[in-house]
This record gives C-alpha cells, structure tokens and sequence, in this order.
C-alpha cells in the first residue's frame, strides 16, 4: 500500500467524471476500497485520507496502526 498510489488516485478522480460518479455510487467502505483495489490502485482508506488532507495528527500516528478512519472527497465520502 503506498502513499503514492493514493495521490495519483485523488488526481485521477479529479480528472475523471465518470471514475469519480462510480467510485461515489460505492455506500460501503470496504466495497469502495475493494473496487478502486479492482482498478489497479494499490492504497489503503487511510492513505487516501492522508493525501485529501483530512487525518489530524492523531489520526496519522493511529493510521499507521490500523485504526478506523473516515474521509470525504468533495460532496461525499471517498471511502
């Protein structure tokens, strides 16, 4: 999993109307991470946080240890 797969997901999802309407169509977390996994990005919900800029400090150090995080990507959640 990699920081950077997140980034260039989050770019992709600006760039792309269609990626960015199925990805939000996507309610569960899990099937979200499970479908862009399916689309060759190798990120976790946590990373993809980290590159939106949304993780506090806080959740940073517990990201790293596996804790739950939620996120959000413009209207709605990414995952």
């Amino acid at each position: 999993m990699s920081v950077e797969q997140a980034e260039v997901f989050i770019e992709k999802m600006k760039s792309d109307d269609e990626l960015k309407r199925r990805v939000l169509s996507i309610d569960d977390v899990g099937e979200r991470i499970a479908y862009i996994t399916s689309l060759g990005y190798s990120c976790t919900e946590a990373e993809i946080r980290q590159v939106q800029g949304l993780l506090t400090d806080e959740e940073l150090s517990g990201a790293a240890g596996g804790c739950y995080c939620l996120s959000a990507y413009t209207e709605k959640e990414v995952v």
